[in-house]
């Protein structure tokens, strides 16, 4: 009997240990299933976490394709090349810009030009331009029946000049831009001080079609991969461009239309530019390769005449040039930033730059179908800029045409220094803005976190509880 009893005992403990064993079996096989769903959950809702939490958005070592790392360029940038050009940019030589800011779009009819009366670009009496600029205008347009761009008057370009000559420069043609530029009747000069590239309300599908034009049909990706290093530069020039940009509108952004309230907005700077780290390299890129197209082509902005018929002005002007082109702590930092010398080499360099240079034409025409006149006018001279870097670095080689020494136009040189201007203040906001972002994004990534591991404590102690009671049993 007692034997029995002992044996009895010995098989209920048994049994229970076996439930145990099962239960917390149980329980692990239900934990693995919600970790699993959580996990799961957690990317499908943001499919870009894994690359964020991956890259730590701090950019070190040498900027891809070229001859100088981030570090380099953010010191010598802030030390030496963003005052420079700060203070370079508002002489008067660099502050007038010619340019047809009517719309021609070479490409598809009706750009949805406005003609509200607040958008209209009042002309200036006749008594502000110089000698030069009193050339009659076919095309000028009677004060009723003003066209100009799309939405808001905070898009409206400031025409006001004072009376500045200029010294007349040699007339010739950019091979990578589409805009004839020589004098002519609908030619109109505009002073870019009082036309910050900023917002502008410029959006919808109108300005969503100007870039799926510029990148689908002139400059798509190029495949991961992909090794021919021309077939990289003009997409990594544009992307860079739209990062300016980008980076431009959201540090002068209306805030507050009501309160006409201005000031930086971080969560699209983030959105647009900072969350993407491929489109913070190329902006680095393409400063170092605007960058290079400046150095190289020093001999003749040293020579340049930058007469307006202010004297101080511009002795000032020609002294900060070469403060530029010769500046000791920039060579010694980065004496080449990008090596061009490494292009079209091989059988089909010729015929890859013509491919490149058709699409980059195209671009440039592209710049006719912004509906924007104040982001027409930016349009317009950042992409005359880059055009006229792809022109110093690749359509003059003192090797094999000796015979065509490089030749610029006044508005080249003009839109060339205010490209590496706008560039040289996006690395400097990015260099700012970019850990304070950061964090700020790093505490909202940490809230779900907190929220996640809330939401797995009770559920383990429900699981938990559960099992506990019918083990208990």
């Amino acid at each position: 009997m007692v034997e029995a009893e002992v044996i009895m005992k010995k098989k209920n403990e048994e049994e229970r240990g076996g439930k145990r064993r099962w239960g917390w079996a149980a329980i692990g096989a239900v934990l693995m299933v919600l970790v699993a769903i959580s996990v799961t959950s957690k990317y499908t809702k943001n499919p870009n976490s894994c690359q964020c939490a991956q890259d730590s958005r701090k950019y070190t070592g040498i900027v891809e394709d070229c001859c100088c790392d981030y570090e380099t360029v953010d010191s010598i940038n802030g030390a030496v090349l963003h005052p420079l050009l700060q203070e370079l940019v508002t002489t008067p030589f660099f502050r007038y810009f010619k340019v047809k800011l009517w719309c021609d779009c070479p490409f598809w009819p009706d750009d949805g030009m406005c003609k509200l009366r607040d958008c209209s670009v009042c002309e200036c009496p006749e008594t502000e331009f110089p000698e030069l600029f009193k050339k009659p205008s076919q095309y000028a347009l009677p004060s009723d029946d003003l066209k100009c761009q799309e939405g808001k008057p905070e898009a409206a370009v400031d025409r006001t000049l004072d009376s500045k000559a200029f010294r007349g420069w040699m007339e010739v043609d950019n091979p990578w831009t589409n805009d004839d530029e020589t004098d002519n009747s609908e030619m109109t000069y505009v002073n870019l001080l009082l036309n910050p590239e900023r917002y502008t309300g410029y959006t919808g599908p109108s300005a969503r079609r100007i870039w799926d034009a510029v990148y689908s049909e002139n400059c798509p990706q190029y495949a991961s991969g992909e090794s021919c290093q021309e077939k990289k530069v003009l997409y990594k020039l544009i992307s860079g461009l739209h990062s300016s940009i980008s980076i431009h509108i959201a540090s002068d952004y209306l805030l507050d239309e009501a309160k006409s309230l201005w000031g930086k907005n971080l969560d699209l700077m983030y959105d647009r530019v900072l969350r993407y780290p491929d489109r913070v390299r190329n902006l680095y890129f393409t400063y170092l390769f605007v960058l290079r197209a400046v150095t190289k082509a020093k001999n003749y902005l040293e020579q340049a005449e930058y007469e307006t018929g202010n004297h101080d002005e511009d002795l000032k002007a020609q002294s900060l040039i070469r403060q530029l082109l010769y500046n000791p702590k920039l060579q010694a930092a980065c004496p080449l930033p990008f090596d061009e010398a490494k292009l079209w080499q091989g059988q089909s360099g010729p015929e890859l730059k013509q491919q490149i240079q058709k699409q980059f034409r195209n671009i440039s025409a592209l710049m006719d179908c912004v509906g924007c006149e104040k982001c027409r006018l930016w349009g317009k001279l950042q992409v005359l800029g880059l055009g006229t870097a792809l022109k110093i670095l690749f359509s003059v080689d003192g090797h094999s045409q000796s015979n065509q020494p490089l030749q610029l136009q006044r508005n080249e040189v003009i839109a060339l220094v205010n490209l590496l201007n706008r560039l040289s203040e996006s690395i400097k906001f990015v260099q700012e803005v970019s850990p304070s972002i950061e964090k700020k994004m790093d505490g909202l990534l940490s809230e779900p976190i907190a929220e996640e591991f809330s939401s797995w404590r009770r559920i383990w102690e429900a699981v938990g509880g559960f099992w506990l009671k019918k083990l208990q049993l």
